[in-house]
This record gives structure tokens, C-alpha cells and sequence, in this order.
């Protein structure tokens, strides 16, 4: 018996099988290029499993011989399994009435036999128990994935099938609760990352700091100035052994649509040159600027030569700067004159992008409306962050009691 096994005591009639021994088949996936032409089946890929659905429609096809293509096709109640990338080891239950459609090569598809009902171990494959022995010996590897023989090697808790469908039902039910509570919450979320960029679309505006203010007209003393009037791009080259004390910033450090690092590098770790930056100096990710990361640096230090070093000097607030930056308008400018896979964009580009100018001790105002505001959003963000925890710990509290035979009554 081993480490997963250990577990806990399975009820009678339980038993511990191998995946492989209770599977008709673990299949990889076919290799071709993927088309938005009609040329042969619906051609299924990792990219396109998403939130645990597929939008069919959205799926692309793929040529494949028709012989071939047998041995390929999707059915209900095929599982499939990301062999690799970001989402390894992530399951799909193929369910209901699909296209004529096969998969793709960095899938793995597992089709058990029919002693097995497939949503009991579809919903195993949720599980904590599933999770650590599909992560087990990936510490230190590069680019985690899973083979065939390591599915087939999983060891799974199998109830008699009475009590599978059993289970199936009373997870159903439960998780039904949960999905409505956790769809509120999500709805919820959506609802503050609307709001926080109204706030932001008023703040420019100037209605935050000015009752009456009229659809399409600023207030008396604003103005119309180009980006690049008020912000100058610094680059000021730096080496690690000319700053050794000095922080670095990544646009790693940066997750997407956040205004402050989440981790710091030390420079002396690094043998390549950045560029110095110092305080109150705004930091702007021109690599992909969908993703928008954004910093008002608090501190001198160092970083990637994929920001930008705005200085706004004496006649712009940075932290309004900032809040520019991170704006919905903004950052569709920014997306619409960039292309590529590796889009960028250069400070020429942005400091033509038009922005409204207010008064200094009016722009101060303004960000003191906009942190006011966006702080309430972040206490309800951090209490709906909170909520949304418990219920995954609830969902992974459910499924550990189903797959114990606790969930529902057994004979022990």
C-alpha cells in the first residue's frame, strides 16, 4: 500500500486499482497543424478546453486520413489529460452530442471500461489524492508533464458501481450549490473591475474633483497635452557591480493588471546590464502591453530593459501617470498598433496617445479620489478572494469525503 493509499481505511467492498487495469485504452493524440478551413474533423487541443468546457464551435479542424481518423475520434465519455505546458494534468469529461472531432497530440485520451462510470472518476480526477500523485517527482523539473504509463500507474479508489452513481449524484447536488455561489461571487468580481475603471474614466474626466461637469467637455482650467508632453522616457544603463545593493524588477515580477511587484530580484544576482530607475518614476511593460503591467516606483532600483522610465518631473503627478496607464482606453490604444506574438511598443508611440491635463493641485485631488475609491474595491475584492478560497476548499473537502466512502452511506 502506498503514500496515497495510506489515505485512510477504504470502506468493504472498495478497492485500490491501477488506472490502467480498469481502461480500455490511454491513448497520445494526433499530430497535424491545425485550420479554420473544414477540411477533415473537429481537431481538439489543449488550448481549446477552457474552464472545464468546450465551445465546439470555436474548435478548429485539422486533415487526417479517414482510416486514421478511427482511431482518433471522440466519443462520450472519453477523458482527456494535458500531457504538458501550463495546464498538465488537467482532465476533460467529453460529454453529450459533439461534432465528429479527434484530438490533438499534447492530449492524452483514457476510455474505461464500462464497470467504470466515468464522472465518478472524472470527479476523482479533481481531487487532492489525483493532484498529489500527478505532481509527485515534478520538483525541479523544467517543464512538468505526464505520460501514458504515469496515468496508468494512478492509483484510484474504486467504489462498487451501485455506489459510484451514487456518489456521482450526491456530488452533483453539493457542487450545484457551490457553482451558483461561486458563479454570484464571480459575477461579483467582474462587477469591481467595471467599477474601477469608471472611477479611473471619471477621475480623467475631471467629474471626481467637479459637480456638474458636461457630457464631453472638461472643466475650466484642463486640457488636451499628448502622453509624451508631461512624461519623458529616462534609460540610464546599470550593472550589477555599480548597484550591488539595488532591487530588480522583471516583468515577471509584474502579474498582468496589478500596479505593484509581487517579488523583487536582487541585481548582483544578475550578469546582465538594466536600466536604473529612481522614486516616483513610472515603470511600463512595453512587451505584450495587453497583459499592462504598470509600477510607480517607491524606491531607486533597477529593471528589465522591457519597461519603460516614464519622469513626469515637476508638472505631472506619476501616480496619476500610473492610473493612465493601467486605463481600459489606454491599454486598447496600446493593444490596436501592436501585432505580433511578441508584440511591443515603443515610447514614441505612447507619448502620442492623448491625455487630459488639470491642474497640479488638482491632479494631487484626483489621486487621493481614485486610491479612496479603488481601496474600497480592494477590501471587497480581497473578502470575495477570501470566499472564493473557502469554496475551493469546500469542493476539495467533497471530493476527499467521496473518495474516503464518506460522502455517502456504504456498508464498512
Amino acid at each position: 500500500m502506498n503514500e496515497e493509499q495510506n489515505i485512510n481505511q477504504l470502506p468493504k467492498d472498495w478497492k485500490w486499482e491501477k488506472l490502467k487495469d480498469i481502461s480500455e485504452s490511454i491513448q497520445y493524440g494526433y499530430t497535424e497543424s491545425s485550420t479554420k478551413e473544414i477540411v477533415g474533423p473537429k481537431f481538439l487541443r489543449i488550448t481549446d478546453i477552457q474552464e472545464n468546457k468546450v465551445v465546439w464551435d470555436e474548435v478548429p479542424y485539422c486533415k487526417i486520413d479517414k482510416e486514421i481518423q478511427k482511431k482518433y475520434l471522440l466519443k462520450d465519455g472519453d477523458l482527456v489529460f494535458a500531457r504538458t505546458g501550463a495546464t498538465v494534468g488537467k482532465s476533460f469529461l467529453i460529454k453529450g452530442i459533439i461534432p465528429e472531432a479527434v484530438f490533438a497530440s499534447y492530449l492524452i485520451r483514457v476510455r474505461v471500461n464500462k464497470e467504470i462510470n466515468e464522472k465518478y472518476l472524472s470527479n476523482f480526477f479533481y481531487s487532492a489524492i489525483y493532484w498529489a500523485q500527478i505532481t509527485k517527482g515534478q520538483v525541479g523539473i523544467g517543464q512538468p508533464n505526464v505520460n501514458g504509463t504515469k496515468l496508468g500507474q494512478l492509483n484510484i479508489p474504486l467504489a462498487p458501481k451501485p455506489t459510484q452513481q451514487a456518489i456521482v449524484a450526491k456530488i452533483e447536488e453539493l457542487f450545484s450549490e457551490l457553482d451558483k455561489g461561486i458563479e454570484n461571487l464571480r459575477t461579483a468580481q467582474q462587477q469591481l473591475k467595471t467599477y474601477r475603471q469608471s472611477v479611473l474614466k471619471w477621475a480623467f474626466e475631471g467629474k471626481l474633483t467637479n459637480e456638474n461637469v458636461k457630457e464631453g467637455e472638461l472643466p475650466k482650467g484642463w486640457g488636451w497635452v499628448k502622453l509624451g508632453d508631461v512624461a519623458k522616457k529616462k534609460s540610464v544603463k546599470a550593472l550589477p557591480a555599480d548597484y550591488p545593493d539595488a532591487k530588480f524588477i522583471g516583468m515577471d515580477c509584474i502579474e498582468p493588471h496589478t500596479l505593484k511587484p509581487f517579488f523583487l530580484y536582487d541585481f548582483k544576482e544578475f550578469k546582465s546590464a538594466g536600466n536604473y530607475f529612481k522614486t516616483n518614476q513610472v515603470l511600463y511593460g512595453r512587451m505584450r502591453p495587453y497583459l499592462n503591467k504598470v509600477y510607480r516606483a517607491e524606491f531607486d532600483g533597477t529593471c528589465s530593459g522591457e519597461f519603460i522610465i516614464l519622469d513626469c518631473g515637476e508638472i505631472f503627478n506619476p501616480d496619476l501617470l500610473k492610473y493612465i496607464l493601467h486605463s481600459k482606453g489606454f491599454v486598447s490604444f496600446a493593444n490596436s498598433i501592436t501585432t505580433g506574438d511578441r508584440p511591443r511598443i515603443s515610447y514614441e508611440e505612447i507619448s502620442d496617445y492623448n491625455i487630459t491635463l488639470a491642474p497640479l493641485d488638482e491632479q494631487n485631488k484626483i489621486v487621493q479620489e481614485i486610491e479612496s475609491r479603488l481601496s474600497v474595491a480592494d477590501k471587497m475584492e480581497e473578502s470575495i478572494t477570501q470566499s472564493l478560497q473557502q469554496a475551493e476548499a469546500l469542493r476539495q473537502s467533497i471530493l476527499k469525503k467521496a473518495f474516503e466512502g464518506k460522502l455517502v452511506a456504504t456498508d464498512t
